[in-house]
């Protein structure tokens, strides 16, 4: 089913499964980074999901301030909810923000009770979390119908960038 409560994210949930696909679907705007994220973390807990699929493709750079309260705030909620695997989709060219979950699951590792998995495609992912289950198709045509194929990652940072040098008259 997708679903359609957090404007900035493409959801959708499979209850046979316990399944949840989460893709950033707000372009380079990060403003509502935290609430979309709060949401989709009481969505998942209101769901009681148990397997999650993080596509982090279309998610532009991830700030400092947004990494400080990802490892200080919704991580350590996250970590409370009934997951067994999580994977996380990230082509190889998202060097930045590969490097930025490694850090986050890092510190977390202690305390991590489920299996997260990293795949650079979704498709493979699900069929890993699905086990190839029959269902699998279905829900990638309910995908693409709703969001299309694939989202594009953008490039450069979130962050307004420094205006240095003379400014135009």
């Amino acid at each position: 089913m997708i679903i359609k409560e957090v404007s900035e994210l493409l959801i959708q949930h499979s209850e046979p499964l316990g399944l949840l696909r989460v893709s950033w679907g707000a372009g380079r705007d990060m403003s509502q980074f935290r609430n979309a994220f709060n949401q989709a973390q009481a969505l998942a807990k209101r769901l009681n999901i148990n397997q999650l699929l993080l596509e982090m493709d279309a998610l532009p750079d991830i700030s400092v301030y947004d990494q400080t309260w990802l490892a200080t705030q919704w991580l350590p909620r996250a970590l409370g909810l009934p997951l067994r695997q999580v994977v996380i989709v990230l082509s190889p060219r998202r060097v930045y923000n590969h490097q930025v979950i490694e850090d986050l699951l890092l510190i977390a590792r202690p305390l991590i009770r489920f299996d997260v998995q990293f795949f650079s495609q979704p498709v493979p992912g699900l069929r890993w979390l699905s086990d190839y289950s029959p269902l699998l198709p279905e829900l990638l045509a309910e995908w693409s119908a709703a969001f299309g194929p694939g989202t594009p990652a953008p490039s450069g940072v979130a962050e307004p960038r420094a205006y240095y040098g003379s400014r135009p008259a």
